[in-house]
This record gives structure tokens, C-alpha cells and sequence, in this order.
């Protein structure tokens, strides 16, 4: 039976506490599951839509706290980098590297996660077609470094909203990469007011829809109260909700495995 990829956590590494209660919850969640885990959550947010939003707590209390944590619960960890210099600092904290969407083409920034030798998950940028996100995979696999995800999470439509083609996911698979499906940044309205919103509603049936056609993973953004959240508080999945989530995700990758 195929393993899934689970890609969770909180979108801003907010507090230590938030961390820990999140990770408690996700790792009871996965016990004896067949899934291959990393826990996620951003360090700083370097792309925020106003100058009022919260960015980060300071870069090297936040990494700690996601260092604490992968040794607490003996989990793998992943975050975002913005800068290749970036890339250097938070690789001595984490297991694996995320490429920001709006990143996806910047050779400098790929090559750089591809030189630390650690897995690299690369977002599919908004306005990229899905074969694009072949070349940027090598970029990275020219530094030797084959260990790469390409997450799909919505396509830009209009100027407000994004669209999920599941076309994409197959085009994408092509490559032999694992391909991994975003379920809360898909459903997000981008930089609606001085916060992007969203519609969560649509989260599970877009899940359930990719998972169906037999992508590899699943990425999604959970906090312990999300309207409360500094970051994608209208799209992250609440905590007690997950579990929920979660099964119905494992039940039906478990049922496509088997056809």
C-alpha cells in the first residue's frame, strides 16, 4: 500500500507554544499510520500583502523552536526560504527546504537549497504552467540533489482568487517527482483587503479529488484556533478538525492504492 507524504503545521512559527500544541496533536494523529511526516511551519513570512502583518519573532528563536520540536517528537521538519543566504541558515535547523510559490524560478534560490543536500519541496508558483515546474526540478537536480517535491497550490484567476486544474498534478507527475497537493493555499483568495482570505468550504473536496487521482501527498496549514492565527487565518484548518481530515485523506489514498 502506497505511503503518503503529510506535510502540517501552523503557517507562522508564532510561538513555541502554539508548536508544541500542534505538534502533539499531528503526531497522535499519524501514530501507526502509514505516512511519511514532516512537520511545517514558516519561520518568518517574507511575501506578507501589508507592511501591518506580522512577519516572523526574530529568525534564530523561531528556527530553534522548530529545532526543539523535530527533537522533541522525533519528526522531520520543513520551512520556507527566501534568499539563498537564507537557505545556508535555516538548513542547520531543518530536515527539508520549501520554495516559496512566488520563488519558483529563482535559479539562485534553488540552486542553493540543491547544494544542502536536504529533500527540497518547491511550490508551483500561481503563474506557472505545470511543465514550467519541470525545469525549475532542474535547476535543483544539476547540484546533484534529486530528493525533490513539487507541491501544487492554485493557479492565478482574476485578480482575487485562484483556480486548482488538476491537470496540473498530472502534467506535473511526468517528471517521476512525488507531487504533493496544497489544500489550504489552494482554496485562498490572495491579498483581498490587507489579508488574504479564502474559502475552506472547499478544502476536503479538493483534497478527496486530488488524492483520487493518485498524487503522492498532502500539504495543509492547521492551528490550534485559526481565526486567532497571524497568518492565513482564513484558510488554515482548525486543530480539532484534523483528525477528521486526515482519515478521510488515508482512507482514500489506502482505497486508490488498491485499484
Amino acid at each position: 500500500m502506497k505511503k503518503i507524504i503529510l506535510i502540517a503545521g501552523p503557517c507562522l512559527a508564532e510561538s513555541f507554544a502554539i508548536l508544541d500544541e500542534t505538534a502533539t496533536e499531528l503526531v497522535k494523529l499519524i501514530e501507526n499510520r502509514n505516512i511519511d511526516f514532516y512537520f511545517k511551519s514558516s519561520y518568518k513570512k517574507a511575501n506578507r500583502t501589508s507592511i501591518n502583518s506580522v512577519s516572523g519573532f526574530g529568525d534564530i528563536v523561531a528556527l530553534e523552536w522548530m529545532k526543539h520540536i523535530s527533537e522533541k517528537f522525533n519528526i522531520k521538519t520543513i520551512t520556507d526560504v527566501h534568499t539563498p543566504e537564507e537557505v545556508v541558515l535555516a538548513s542547520q535547523y531543518v530536515d527539508a527546504i520549501q520554495i516559496p510559490a512566488f520563488l519558483a524560478r529563482q535559479t539562485e534560490l534553488l540552486l542553493a537549497a540543491g547544494n544542502t543536500g536536504k529533500k527540497v519541496n518547491i511550490k508551483k508558483g500561481q503563474f506557472m504552467a505545470p511543465e514550467d515546474m519541470l525545469k525549475a526540478a532542474d535547476k535543483i537536480k544539476s547540484t546533484g540533489n534529486n530528493d525533490i517535491l513539487l507541491t501544487e497550490r492554485g493557479t492565478f484567476f482574476g485578480y482575487h482568487d485562484l483556480v486548482v486544474d488538476f491537470r496540473s498534478l498530472i502534467k506535473m507527475r511526468e517528471s517521476g517527482l512525488p507531487i504533493i497537493y496544497d489544500a489550504t493555499h489552494s482554496v485562498q483568495q490572495p491579498s483581498v483587503g490587507e489579508i488574504s482570505g479564502g474559502k475552506p468550504e472547499f478544502m476536503l473536496p479538493l483534497s478527496l479529488a486530488a488524492v483520487s487521482i493518485g498524487i503522492d501527498g498532502i500539504f495543509f496549514e492547521t492551528h490550534p484556533n485559526p481565526k486567532e492565527a497571524l497568518s492565513d487565518s482564513a484558510t488554515q484548518l482548525k486543530l480539532s478538525d484534523a483528525g477528521d481530515y486526515i482519515d478521510k485523506i488515508i482512507k482514500l489514498n489506502n482505497f486508490i492504492s488498491e485499484l
